[in-house]
């Protein structure tokens, strides 16, 4: 199973010839490459999987997103592993 999660771009700047991002996962800070979206920019929201992101998308839509992935979370410390 794969799982893509959405990040807010913070900052843009090139590595290696690589477009790449620092991404805000809700206060968590990652290195993601931006080379399949191109068009991006600093506040756009991006799906990112695998330190790749593959598509934008808009505020609204990631951070409903979040907000189920923080239920889950939180029904699984609820209910205990498997």
């Amino acid at each position: 199973m794969c799982l893509a999660v959405p990040g807010k771009i913070v900052e843009i700047f090139e590595q290696d010839g690589l477009q790449m991002a620092k991404v805000d996962y809700g206060g968590i800070f990652r290195e993601t490459c931006l080379d399949y979206v191109p068009e991006a920019k600093v506040g756009d929201y991006c799906v990112i999987h695998v330190g790749f992101a593959i598509s934008l998308m808009n505020e609204k839509e990631a951070l409903e997103t979040l907000s189920l992935l923080k239920q889950i979370s939180n029904f699984e410390e609820e209910i205990g592993p498997g």
